[in-house]
């Protein structure tokens, strides 16, 4: 059942070739980042670096998304981009987000038919701790519609270890 050892009647049991990783890639490849995506955290593009600092302490995350008025990806801020204007000599009440912020098409991003394993190996790839999950929309943009971070990574891995229906 595992795919390691199978059995034939008068031979016996014998060495299938299946190795571990096989095992966890085949495990992981089940489940799908639309089943596990959490709510996008969403900034306006106007919105100025201060409130967008309050909005990322305020809903206890690492990375926003930025946002057009039509709800497509214009870009990504993260604590670090945002770290970097603030300790810049400019005031944060006038300063829009979207001169902080690392713009489309340099963001990693996850479609909601791919797997975790998929999302857990781009989050390695591209050095970040947060992916939003999109949809194509029309115009080569794309739609935020979640997101997944090493945090949903790292729950679903526990739940399977302690055996549980995820």
């Amino acid at each position: 059942m595992a795919g390691i050892l199978d059995a034939r009647p008068r031979v016996g049991y014998f060495y299938v070739g299946n190795q571990t990783a096989d095992l966890w890639s085949e495990v992981i490849g089940k489940y799908l980042v639309k089943d596990y995506k959490s709510v996008p955290v969403v900034v306006q593009e106007h919105t100025t670096v201060y409130d967008a600092i309050v909005t990322m302490f305020l809903e206890d995350v690492g990375t926003l998304f930025v946002v057009r008025e039509k709800g497509t990806l214009a870009g990504v801020a993260s604590r670090k981009d945002l770290l970097k204007v603030a300790i810049g000599q400019s005031n944060l009440h006038e300063v829009p987000i979207s001169l902080a912020m690392t713009r489309m098409p340099n963001i990693a991003t996850i479609a909601l038919d791919a797997t975790m394993y998929d999302a857990a190996k781009k989050l390695i790839e591209a050095q970040v701790d947060s992916l939003p999950v999109v949809k194509p929309g029309s115009d080569q943009t794309v739609e935020v519609v979640g997101r997944v971070t090493k945090t949903t990574i790292t729950r679903l891995l526990v739940e399977l270890g302690s055996a549980r229906n995820v």
